[in-house]
Formats: C-alpha cells, structure tokens, sequence
C-alpha cells in the first residue's frame, strides 16, 4: 500500500503540473483542444488524488466511485475531444464536443448513480467486476478503448508524417508524438492491469510512468530559442498543417 499511495501521489502532482502547462499556452491562444486537454488533465489528478486517498487511508465506496468515474469513464474521451478539435472542421468539432459532453455526463452519473454488487474493501483496490454490474463497466472499457484509440492513431501517424520531413524540428516533434504514443500504451496496459490481472503494484507504477511520458512528450513541443511554433499533445507540421 505504502507504494501504491507515493505512485498515486506523485501520478497526481504530475497531472497537476502538466495541467497547469496547457492552460498556461491555452490562455496564450484561446485554442479549443488545449482546454480541453487542461480539462482532462485535470480530471486524471482527481483520478489519482482518489487512488492517492484509497492507498493512504483505506478505499470507500465514495473514493472508488471518484477514481472510476474520472479515471476510467470520463478522462479518456475528454483528452481525445482535444484531438477532434486539432483535427475536424470546426462543425465537426463542435459535434464531436456534444457527444462527448454527453457521453462522459451520462456516463459519470451512471457510475455515481450505480448499486454496490458487494462492499468496497478497503485495503485494496476493487477490480470493477468485483463491485459494479454491467453498466458502469460497459461504459468504461467503451469510453476508454476509444478515447485511447483516437490518441494513440493520431500521435503515430503524426510520427510517421513528420518523419517525412528533414528537419531537426520535424525529427523533434515527430519524438513527441511517439512519447505521446508511448504513454497512451502505458496508462492503457495500467488500466488492463488493473481491471484483468488484479496487478496493483504495477497499475500504480504505470499512472506515473504514462503521465510522465505525456508530460515529457508536451515538453519537447516548447517553442525553441530559433522561433519554432508551440506545439499541443497532438502536433502539427512546421508550416502550421495540422494532423494528429
């Protein structure tokens, strides 16, 4: 438990910092996808912050609920809503952020709203199937299957793109997306452990490793001294094109 909390709490420091990040270059350009990554980055803090609370103090029904709604339903679509918004038109993005607001309202109160199959124990973490009927697990393994999907396709053809162009800052945005890939592999190989094998241990090592990675990949994007663009968690080309 000792290592499951200072995973968890150094998971949502991390969050925290990175949320801090994207609102700082979202108030500098008012673009639709960095809020949205600030909003979901800021959900996967609370996420941890919960499983930080449940490996320090003991899991309750209400600090699981916590960690489930925004970790495992609502986060994931909210941080693919900010690659929609890089990518579509902006009908389509707005399309897109109604489904999505809708999907993640329905789908957290669902897992709010949803009976106890069995008692919380309070000195582990529960897989879902243990304490939620079909419900809130469909939602779950939906929101985040897809949601990853979506950030792990964009960020490996935008790799695969910009390692077309020869450049150094192609080479180092395309660096960033395959960062961004990797953490997206990580947090998703987490919530399997968790979820399939029970592997708590290695759940929590994998909340700060994938952050960490997301993190490092947003980094890279920083605006060098020679006057490169900033860039968001899903890049766009040295001339401004957009793709994921």
């Amino acid at each position: 438990m000792e290592q499951q909390s200072a995973m968890a709490a150094a998971a949502t420091l991390v969050a925290l910092a990175f949320a801090a990040a994207t609102a700082e270059r979202w108030l500098d350009r008012r673009r639709a996808q960095e809020l949205a990554w600030s909003v979901a980055l800021v959900l996967f803090a609370i996420a941890a912050g919960a499983a930080w609370w449940g490996a320090s103090f003991g899991w309750t029904s209400g600090s699981f609920r916590v960690f489930y709604a925004f970790g495992a339903v609502i986060n994931v679509p909210v941080l693919a809503l900010g690659t929609w918004y890089l990518l579509a038109r902006p009908p389509a993005a707005r399309a897109a952020a109604f489904v999505t607001t809708v999907v993640v309202a329905f789908g957290g109160g669902v897992v709010f709203a949803a009976p106890f199959r069995s008692p919380v124990p309070s000195e582990s973490l529960p897989q879902g199937s243990d304490v939620f009927g079909a419900l809130p697990r469909v939602f779950a393994a939906t929101a985040s299957a897809i949601g990853a999907t979506a950030l792990l396709g964009g960020a490996l053809w935008s790799a695969a793109r910009l390692l077309r162009v020869r450049d150094a800052t192609a080479r180092r945005l395309a660096t960033a997306n395959g960062l961004i890939a990797a953490g997206t592999l990580v947090l998703s190989a987490g919530g399997l452990l968790n979820s399939v094998l029970a592997e708590m241990e290695g759940f929590a090592v994998t909340l700060v490793v994938g952050i960490l990675l997301l993190f490092a990949g947003f980094l890279i994007t920083a605006p060098r001294p020679t006057g490169t663009r900033p860039f968001s968690p899903v890049v766009e080309t040295p001339g401004g094109s957009p793709f994921p």
